[in-house]
C-alpha cells in the first residue's frame, strides 16, 4: 500500500542499511515511460540527469517549484481533502503544459483517499472529467489488494458506474515480495484496463513491501528493479511507471543517487 504521509515521514529512516556492500549489477535500460513520485521536487533532479525520467508527480495538483527541463509534471487530485483549490491548481497546471491529470490516491484504502465506488465516480465526473478536452484522464489509483472491494475489484465497481467519465488510462499501486508476483498483478491490470476499453496502464507507485518505509536491502532492490523494468518496458499497455520514490533512503543517500537509483535511471547504450 501507498500513503501520502508515508512518504513524509519516510526520510526518518535510519540510512544504516543502505550502506551494505553491492554485489548485484546494474543492468542498462531506456525508457520513455519512466517517472519520478516526490514530495521535495530537488529529489527529482538526480534523477532527470540520466535523461531517462520524463515525467514527476507529488500527489498534489501543484508541483511546488520547477522541475527540470523535459519532465512533465502530471497533477493528481489525491480526495476530498483537496478539493478547495483544486479548480484553481488544474488551470494552473494545464496551461503549464500538463496533459494528463491523475485521479484520487488508493480510495480503496480506509488510510488514504478512502471512497466508495460510487462516490469516487461522482467526485471524478465533477472535478476531473470537466478537463477531459485539456488533457487525457487517468483513473484512481488503486492498491495490489485483492480483498473483495479493493484493489482490481474496487476499480470493476468504480468503472461500472463512470463510464462516461472519458477516463483514457487505469492507474495501478503495487507492493509485494518478489517480481514474478508483481508481473502477474500487472498483466491482471493490463487484461482489466483491456476489458474496459482503456488504452494505458500506469504504475505510480511500485516496490517490494520491504521496502515501503525505505530500502532495506539494495542488492534486493536493484535485482528487483532489473527484472521489474524491462518487463515494464516491455508492455505496451504500459505507458507510465514511477518507483516509491525520488527521496532519501529510497532512490538517493545524502542528495546524490544511490545504486537502487542508479538502477532505476540507467540508460541503454
Amino acid at each position: 500500500m501507498v500513503s501520502f504521509t508515508k512518504a513524509f515521514t519516510a526520510g526518518l529512516m535510519a540510512s544504516a542499511a543502505m550502506a551494505l556492500p553491492i554485489n548485484s549489477p546494474v543492468q542498462k535500460r531506456s525508457t520513455a515511460k519512466r517517472g519520478a513520485a516526490y514530495n521535495d521536487i530537488s529529489t527529482v533532479f538526480p534523477l532527470a540527469s540520466s535523461g531517462t525520467v520524463s515525467w514527476a508527480y507529488n500527489w498534489a495538483g501543484s508541483l511546488n517549484g520547477d522541475l527540470p527541463s523535459g519532465v512533465e509534471y502530471v497533477p493528481m487530485l489525491w480526495g476530498a481533502k483537496f478539493f478547495t483549490g483544486w479548480v484553481s491548481a488544474i488551470e494552473t497546471a494545464l496551461s503549464s503544459g500538463s496533459s494528463y491529470i491523475m485521479g484520487f490516491n488508493e480510495p480503496d484504502n480506509t488510510a488514504q483517499a478512502n471512497m466508495s465506488p460510487g462516490e469516487a465516480a461522482g467526485y471524478y465526473q465533477q472535478y476531473i472529467t470537466q478537463n477531459k478536452g485539456d488533457a487525457k484522464l487517468i483513473s484512481p489509483a488503486v492498491t495490489s489488494s485483492t480483498t473483495p472491494g479493493q484493489g482490481l475489484d474496487w476499480f470493476e465497481q468504480f468503472i461500472g458506474q463512470c463510464s462516461s467519465c472519458d477516463i483514457t488510462g487505469l492507474a495501478v499501486h503495487w507492493y509485494g515480495p518478489s517480481a514474478d508476483e508483481f508481473k502477474t498483478f500487472i498483466e491482471s491490470a493490463i487484461d482489466t484496463a483491456t476489458r474496459h476499453g482503456l488504452s494505458e496502464v500506469w504504475v505510480t507507485e511500485f516496490a517490494l513491501d520491504a521496502d515501503i518505509n525505505g530500502v532495506t536491502n539494495q542488492a534486493n532492490a536493484i535485482n528487483f528493479l532489473n527484472e521489474a523494468i524491462p518487463y515494464l518496458d516491455s508492455q505496451d499497455m504500459v505507458t507510465h511507471y514511477s518507483y516509491f520514490m525520488s527521496a532519501e533512503n529510497f532512490l538517493l543517500s545524502n542528495g546524490a543517487l544511490n545504486p537502487v537509483g542508479e538502477a532505476y535511471v540507467s540508460t541503454s547504450d
